[in-house]
């Protein structure tokens, strides 16, 4: 049996041990080391993440009160909003703007389609009604003499002619917003134009002592679509014809100013009030409350006037004093700006 001999070790090796026990131990912390940055990095995020949620919780909240705030007042102001929230409550403002602002187009679009019913009733019903009347007595009435039979013949169809043109000024008028006007520009003589419609309403104007002045260069040449700006022309004159006192005139001034046409047209009549003036182009506009059968149209000839006007790159405006009144359309002479 061979003995067990312990041999102490040199001091060279216990030194070698002690080194590497150190190394062991090094090694080792800088593993703790390691993983207690990670730790406390992973510790740092977590908190950090927390505490930024909460943050945005507290600001949604702030948010939300704020806004609830803004939406209960009937007539709020931006003021209710933090200084933090200042540019939202600026772009929130700017949206109840908008929105109020199309819930008023909507509105306003719904009470004038109503309007259009409500009118088109009106105005159809009553000489609908004449029509019916006089067609009904030469029904009822066989033996009718001739001369009187003749008058209530002529009767029928004059107000038969005015359903006509209700219903188309109508149409014009429905055509014209829901559609873009097409102008198909030519070459107008304006003066020559001018004189034949004043030819046109002289029997209209003449038994009233009413009669037209046009005030034209003879050689000016407009570039326009003259079917539709005649129909401008008619319902302007239609218009002065119906309010200018007995025994006057009604003058068209034209003439050339920074390559555009001025025609002027001036009737002298009551004057139309200042907070009318804004709203006489609208549908259905009557200077006269009663909508009185003697006084014309539906309401529509200067409305269907301004989008024919607008359609040529053109205004057309009303100016009205004690003396007189004043539509004043302007039209562009570069065919260019119709559209």
């Amino acid at each position: 049996v061979k003995a067990f001999v312990w041999q102490e070790s040199t001091p060279d090796e216990a030194l070698i041990h002690s080194g590497l026990r150190w190394y062991r131990l090094r090694d080792f912390l800088m593993v703790i080391f390691v993983l207690l940055c990670f730790g406390i990095t992973i510790a740092v995020w977590l908190i950090s993440r927390y505490r930024a949620k909460k943050e945005v919780r507290r600001h949604l909240e702030l948010l939300s009160r704020q806004l609830s705030a803004y939406l209960e007042e009937a007539n709020p102001d931006l003021s209710l909003f933090s200084s933090e929230f200042s540019s939202i409550g600026l772009l929130i403002g700017q949206l109840r703007e908008r929105t109020l602002e199309k819930e008023r187009l909507l509105t306003q679009e719904t009470r004038q389609k109503d309007d259009l019913i409500t009118y088109l009733a009106h105005d159809l019903k009553t000489p609908l009604a004449s029509v019916i009347g006089y067609l009904c007595l030469l029904d009822e009435s066989p033996t009718l003499p001739d001369e009187l039979r003749e008058q209530y013949i002529g009767i029928t169809l004059d107000k038969a002619y005015r359903l006509e043109q209700l219903i188309n000024e109508f149409f014009d008028i429905t055509r014209y917003n829901l559609h873009t006007i097409v102008v198909n520009p030519g070459k107008i003589h304006l003066r020559s134009m001018l004189l034949q419609m004043a030819d046109e309403f002289f029997p209209i104007l003449e038994p009233e002592g009413k009669s037209i002045l046009v005030n034209a260069p003879p050689d000016l040449v407009l570039i326009g679509d003259a079917d539709k700006l005649a129909r401008v022309f008619n319902n302007i004159l239609k218009n002065a014809a119906a309010y200018s006192y007995e025994n006057t005139v009604i003058e068209i001034n034209v003439e050339e100013k920074d390559n555009q046409v001025v025609l002027a047209f001036t009737n002298q009549g009551d004057p139309i009030p200042a907070h009318q003036q804004d709203t006489i182009f609208d549908k259905f506009y009557r200077l006269d409350s009663s909508r009185s059968a003697r006084t014309g149209g539906s309401g529509l000839g200067l409305a269907i006037a301004r989008e024919i006007v607008r359609a040529h790159g053109g205004t057309i405006t009303v100016s009205s004093t004690l003396e007189d009144t004043t539509f004043t359309v302007t039209l562009p002479e570069n065919p260019q700006d119709c559209s």
